[in-house]
């Protein structure tokens, strides 16, 4: 069926001339490609923030607006389109996914204003949002007797894709034509991976509506958190919020801080360093292995990691502050993927989506409100000491977090080996 039909939510009709089915595997590489590339796009402008708080006059609080325009916007979709692939399929979610994350990136590449970055961040967002939850379950049904492995391709497209997307952005912006070339070349990659993904033959959607059903079943609804996982929710959700928020902060304002602290020009260098903790945690959620007391271990390193990075800054220290970069990541990455694999394989496959769009509802929240508060901070009361309090008041709540975890772990017999 085309993707018109799905989106009329239409019965599967016959198969076109024009059109393959691969395989589960294939189907597995189209969709982390998918959810990969919507997230590289989202984050090619980290290293460029610096050269555009100077090109447009941003300031600090300016930088942070910009970044939490995509965070806000993705929000706001994930609780109005979070469940449309359940009603139009979860390809034809990922087509207008990447068609409207085009848009963005087209509105970003000649954005003159604050006011146009915002509008291109926020079709980023809009974007990615309709990517998030149509992923997951995209994944969880191509792995029905894995959900574990279909929780870790998840995570890994994502942190992929974030963490990849610094560095391919400096990369780019050293060639002729500079932000205009970087999101010029995202637009033409987005372009490439539309091709396969509109061209498959689509799987049914689980919740096709009934004629006079179909706009109420795509009206926003209540994100609800299912009662059997509601401790597992809540912690997989605030330990997503911590963890954005330390990652908020590495996008945003830290390549600035970073290349005025250690004479940093090169704007490939600049997208290495912002990238690296997501890049390591990434690789953290497929090698790292271990039962359920990496989540707690994963908080403590999170919140060392990130008050370690404020100290090597104001020490001038490189070495320390990649060192510390790492551990961090390091952190997240193992924190994060267990708290969402506990809670994804609490609830059924029916409510998977919802959950994990409600998930990430909480963790993006965690990109926006304190990533603006330490924006005005730094305008307020300067760089570095903004910096170093907000780097310790991380380290507190992942201390808080980990003691949580560790009662509520041993309380509900969740030490056990995530597989």
């Amino acid at each position: 069926m085309s993707v018109i039909s799905e989106l009329r939510m239409r019965p599967a009709a016959a198969t076109r001339e024009m059109t393959w089915n691969p395989g589960v595997t294939a189907r597995l590489v189209i969709t982390v490609v998918v959810s990969f590339m919507l997230l590289v796009g989202a984050n090619l402008a980290t290293p460029l923030y610096p050269h555009l708080q100077t090109e447009l006059n941003l300031g600090p609080m300016g930088t942070t607006i910009a970044f939490s325009s995509y965070v806000c916007s993705l929000m706001v979709f994930l609780l109005a389109v979070g469940h449309w692939s359940d009603h139009i399929g979860r390809r034809a979610a990922l087509v207008l996914a990447v068609l409207v994350s085009m848009a963005g990136t087209f509105v970003f590449a000649y954005a003159s204003d604050l006011t146009e970055l915002c509008i291109g961040r926020g079709l980023q967002g809009a974007g990615v949002a309709l990517a998030t939850g149509a992923t997951a379950a995209a994944l969880r049904e191509l792995l029905p007797t894995k959900p574990a492995w279909a929780s870790r391709f998840t995570l890994l497209a994502s942190s992929g894709g974030v963490a990849f997307g610094p560095f391919f952005g400096g990369l780019l912006a050293a060639l002729p034509g500079g932000r205009t070339t970087v999101f010029m070349t995202q637009l033409v990659l987005l372009l490439i991976v539309l091709i396969p993904l509109g061209t498959l033959q689509a799987r049914p959607a689980i919740g096709i509506p009934s004629a006079g059903q179909r706009t109420k079943a795509l009206a926003p609804r209540r994100i609800g958190i299912p009662r059997e996982a509601r401790l597992h929710f809540w912690m997989a959700a605030l330990v997503g919020f911590l963890s954005f928020a330390v990652f908020g902060f590495v996008l945003s304002l830290a390549p600035g801080y970073m290349a005025n602290a250690f004479d940093l020009d090169a704007l490939w260098a600049i997208g290495l360093i912002a990238g690296l903790p997501l890049g390591v945690s990434a690789l953290s959620q497929v090698v790292v292995r271990g039962g359920n007391y990496l989540l707690p271990l994963g908080l403590i390193l999170l919140g060392a990691g990130t008050v370690s990075l404020s100290f090597s800054a104001t020490q001038g220290s490189l070495p320390v502050a990649v060192a510390s970069l790492a551990i961090l990541g390091l952190g997240q990455g193992i924190a994060f993927r267990t708290a969402f694999a506990l809670c994804v394989d609490a609830v059924s496959t029916e409510l998977h989506a919802q959950t994990v769009s409600a998930i990430y509802l909480v963790t993006y929240l965690g990109s926006a409100v304190p990533v603006i508060a330490l924006g005005w901070a730094v305008g307020r009361f300067g760089e570095a000491p903004s910096i170093f309090v907000f780097s310790i008041l991380c380290a507190l709540a992942g201390a808080l977090l980990a003691s949580w975890a560790i009662f509520w772990l041993k309380q509900s017999r969740h030490f056990l080996r995530v597989e």
